[in-house]
């Protein structure tokens, strides 16, 4: 197994006796180098706040170098709480007693139709595992019905899939269906740990949770999505570790993942275990989010509304590539938020084009591009235009052209305002002409009505 507890263990011990050597790591990070297990650990215990500080100064030079000031949007529907897992930090654990709830396709269209009118063209389909209320046909329903829902000039282009660890067989239908990436948290990977918050119900099987991307890459889904649940073990341990996965993907399938995600616990009124030693104060937090920036540099890094605004406001500059917004954790969270039981309480409740008006105000360029999963630069083919510098030039003038998109369709006078000034800021940065006119031409044409430029 390649995540090996006492090697974790080991190279966190052994880090602390080596504070002279970060300024180095440093520099060699700087460069885009690549960093070994012993000098992410090193960074890890590392607390002398001008390394700390530049810590942050690099992941935000990093980020900015391969990915821009792109900010790509998304929303979670949830469109099942059944679940027969007694997960100790969860509200859909399956001892806790209140009214389940799983979505006729009536309802998805419900949901899709509220989603697409906020803008949205990239969701996270979310379910709880219970094979008996939420089979693998139920999922595969759900992303046709998605995918043939339009209302006006709304329609979702990429859904992300967030299920429970499954088959082969049922992975091969997932990528038949057509899904973006295969999410799936490990969690926590300290076996103790995991074993421990996993009281019952199939997901108790560590084994068979951690190889779940080895079957889905069986299947030919390229685009995997991993994270951890910080605050259910010793946060540098599982960041060695997530690192470590990311790794082993990479030197057996030749990709690793396309994103990470970063919770921290937060409140669950159904929660077994309320008290948790390992949860994670904001500079930690925020210093570890910056570490993976420079560990996994042409990784996407995704933070949910679990976090408040300021402390998004901090992540995104610290090499967070993509946020949630407008969001709901709750099946028929976005027709009946006021009477659903939402799977952890959100601390960001704006509205999509609050936020989106939000990150323009910083600078940033919020981004519904899907064109690189429709046009199938998944996979190691993305990543290999991701190292060698390119993506931001693929991916920047879809941000755009998607932004404007947007503002044209749902924005009001301040946000288009706002949209034009980002856009004609961000096309005078283009250094090439011809790409520049290019992009500026598209531009005028959704401006004009034009909608399949396949963004």
């Amino acid at each position: 197994m390649y995540i090996d507890n006492s090697y974790i263990e080991n190279l966190l011990k052994q880090a602390k006796m080596y504070d002279n050597a970060v300024s180095g790591i440093l520099d060699k990070a700087e460069r885009l180098e690549g960093l070994s297990h012993e000098e992410v650990a090193q960074l890890l215990v590392c607390e002398d706040e001008k390394y700390i500080l530049r810590i942050f100064e690099i992941a935000h030079k990093i980020k900015k170098h391969i990915y821009g000031n792109r900010i790509v949007l998304f929303a979670p529907l949830y469109v099942s709480d059944y679940c027969v897992n007694q997960c100790a930090y969860c509200n859909y654990n399956h001892n806790h007693r209140f009214e389940r709830r799983r979505l006729t396709m009536e309802q998805v269209r419900e949901e899709v139709a509220i989603l697409e009118k906020m803008g949205h063209k990239r969701l996270a389909l979310e379910a709880g595992e219970d094979d008996d209320n939420c089979p693998i046909e139920y999922v595969l329903e759900c992303l046709d019905t998605i995918y043939k829902m339009k209302t006006e000039n709304g329609e979702i282009r990429r859904v992300n899939v967030n299920i429970a660890a499954t088959t082969v067989e049922n992975y091969k239908k997932l990528k038949e269906a057509g899904i973006g990436t295969y999410i799936l948290f490990q969690e926590t990977y300290h076996r103790a740990a995991y074993e421990k918050a996993h009281i019952a119900g199939p997901k108790k099987d560590y084994d068979y949770h951690i190889t779940a991307f080895d079957r889905a890459m069986e299947a030919g889904i390229d685009d995997v999505g991993g994270g951890v649940l910080f605050g259910l073990y010793d946060p540098y341990f599982d960041t060695l570790a997530l690192m470590l996965h990311n790794e082993y993907l990479e030197k057996k399938y030749n990709v690793g993942f396309h994103t990470v995600s970063i919770p921290r616990i937060c409140k669950a009124d159904g929660a077994v275990d309320s008290g948790y030693k390992y949860a994670l104060d904001d500079k930690t937090f925020l210093k570890i989010a910056a570490i993976l920036r420079i560990a996994i540099p042409f990784t996407g890094i995704i933070i949910s509304t679990r976090e408040s605004p300021e402390m998004r406001k901090k992540l995104i500059h610290a090499g967070i590539s993509q946020i949630s917004g407008g969001s709901s954790t709750g099946v028929r969270g976005y027709s009946k938020s006021d009477k659903i039981t939402k799977q952890f309480e959100i601390n960001d409740d704006r509205k999509t084009s609050e936020i989106i008006k939000w990150l323009m105000d910083e600078n940033m360029v919020p981004s519904f591009c899907t064109a690189c999963y429709r046009n199938g630069r998944t996979g190691d083919y993305f990543m290999s235009i991701a190292k060698s510098g390119e993506i931001k030039n693929v991916c920047l003038p879809n941000a755009l052209m998607t932004l404007c998109e947007y503002a044209c369709d749902y924005g009001d006078n301040d946000l288009t305002k706002k949209a034009d000034a980002i856009i004609e800021k961000e096309l005078s940065s283009i250094e090439n002409e011809k790409v520049r006119a290019l992009i500026a031409e598209n531009i005028k044409k959704i401006k004009n009505g034009e909608r399949d430029l396949f963004i």
